[in-house]
This record gives C-alpha cells, structure tokens and sequence, in this order.
C-alpha cells in the first residue's frame, strides 16, 4: 500500500486518536518522525514522560533499549516500536552473562548503569543513570562507596574525571560516538576557527578534551540555543540537528562526519526507524516489546531510583 507522506501522516493520526496511542521520539529521529511525535526528547526525558503517559499504546519511535524501559515503566501498557531490528551498539556491547561474570569479580562494588543497556544489565543495576544526570547519580554516593559503572567507558571515564572517582569501567562505547576521530575534529576546528566544539560525553576524552561544551542531547541543544555563538560544531548524532536548526535558524550547525561521503553520522538502529514503519506498527500493534513480570520488576527498582533523584 502507498501513501504520500501527507496521507501517511493523516492515517498516523488517525490510528493515535482511535487507539489513544502517544507516540515518543528520540532526538537521533529522522526529522519527519521528529515532527510527528507528540513528545522528543533525550533517554531521560522520554523515560519520565513514558513514565507519566496515560496513553493506552506507547509508539516508541527510538531503539530497542528504549521501548523497554517504557515497558518497564508501564507493564499494564501495550508498547510498540516500528523495528525489532533498530538496536544499540552500545547494549550490544554488554552482554549479560558476560557482565554477570565481570560483576562478580568486584563483590563489594555497587552497579551505576547508564540507560543504553539491555533490561537484563538493568535489573543487575543498583541504579541506572543517564547522560543528563550521572554526575548526580554517582555524586549521590559517599566517596567511600566502590562503584562499577557500565556499558559506555567513555561517559564513565569522563564522570570518573569530573567526580574524582575511580569507578570501574565496562568495557562499552556507542558507534556512533567512538567513532568520531581527532584527526577530523581538528581539521574542522581549523577550517571553521569562528565556530565552538559542543560534543555529548559518549565521545572519547581526546575529543572532550577539545571541546568547548559537554552535555546530554539536551544539554547541548540548551547550551546552542542560549550561546552567544553563531557557528558550532557538534560532535553527537546527525539526527540533533534538525532540533537545533529549528530552534535557532540563524546560526549555523556542523556535524562532526565520519563518512566522506557526506555531512553526517547516523545512527544506523535509529535510522531504521521510517514513517510508514510507523503506521505499520500502529495499524497491526505490532512489534510488542515483551518481557518477562520477573524482569520487569527487578530492572524497575533501579529506574525509580534515579527517577526519584532526577525530580
């Protein structure tokens, strides 16, 4: 069946009058879908909001770790995603009988997970954490307190740096963030000397080093909007820029590529995500996220952890 994407956008909203659907969207979205969700945010952001939605179906147009932690949050809730497929190299990079192993090497250390993991590293979490609040969440901790902080090294390490700590790190990073290069950072900055490097904390600490701003998705759409700034270069995921030029078209946005081919680095998982993916899966109510009442209830408790410390 085709449609346009005008008619495609009208059916869309069709279905989520009918079945009081909401539909949340990560700033790492294609724009269209962007411009469709009735909420975008950054993980801690959609979390809070999938936590307090009254909506019978939650569309969680995002990853996979995403749609869970909104199952998580309302196991009463039909939560849908328009690709089982649209993943998190990050998750990926913790898998949890091997995290389980690593864990139990450090008994006497507490587990500060950032977000982007699976649900079965969360319910080994003592609280989970994300780019917005993990100096809060670790500096909620006596100094005294052992901590392991999983799956990103790089957000971890940058914490450790900020708080003093020497938690200790699994060894994870996102794709898209780890994969931003010095070499191209640099040559930017010189091309572009009028410009400010803002990057998100999942970027490698030669690039926070260069950095003249560090923040969550937020964080950095706050921080360009607000900047005196005309010209930034952004060392995150292309998908921000569409936030940030409609926030404020009179200033420039340079993402740090990664492809000569072009001007971007995308997030392949997130990009998977389409609108007629969309309403697809509002019309079947189909990809469900599934998951088991146990682990629901065991990755939960450290969620409301940090919900509770992020009001």
């Amino acid at each position: 069946m085709y449609f346009s994407k005008e008619k495609l956008i009208d059916e869309i909203k069709g279905l989520q009058r009918k079945k009081n659907a909401v539909i949340l969207a990560h700033f790492y979205q294609v724009p269209e879908i962007q411009d469709i969700a009735d909420f975008v945010g950054d993980s801690l952001a959609l979390a809070q909001n999938a936590y307090e939605t009254k909506a019978d179906i939650i569309m969680f147009a995002g990853v996979h770790f995403m749609a869970e932690t909104a199952k998580i949050l309302n196991p009463l809730k039909k939560v849908i995603i328009p690709d089982l497929e649209a993943g998190c190299s990050l998750a990926d990079s913790c898998p949890p009988a091997e995290f389980k192993a690593f864990k139990e090497k450090y008994p006497d250390h507490i587990v500060v997970s950032y977000i982007n993991c699976s649900a079965s590293i969360k319910a080994m979490s003592d609280i989970i954490c994300t780019s917005s609040n993990a100096i809060k969440i670790v500096e909620s901790f006596p100094k005294y307190q052992k901590i392991i902080f999983a799956p990103d090294k790089n957000l971890g390490n940058y914490v450790n740096n900020i708080t003093g700590r020497e938690m200790v790190l699994w060894n994870g990073s996102c794709e898209v963030h780890d994969i931003i290069s010095a070499e191209t950072v640099i040559d930017m900055k010189l091309q572009h000397p009028d410009a400010k490097l803002i990057a998100h904390p999942e970027c490698k600490a030669i690039i926070l080093e260069m950095a003249d701003y560090i923040g969550s998705t937020t964080s950095l759409l706050n921080y360009a909007k607000t900047d005196s700034s005309k010209k930034f270069i952004v060392a995150t995921e292309t998908g921000i820029l569409h936030a940030m030029e409609k926030n404020s078209p009179e200033k420039e946005f340079l993402i740090v590529h990664t492809d000569e081919k072009c001007s971007c680095n995308d997030c392949p998982y997130m990009k998977k995500n389409t609108l007629e993916k969309i309403y697809l899966a509002l019309k079947d109510e189909q990809p469900e996220i599934i998951l088991e009442k146990d682990l629901i209830e065991k990755a939960g408790k450290p969620i409301m952890k940090m919900l509770e410390l992020s009001k």
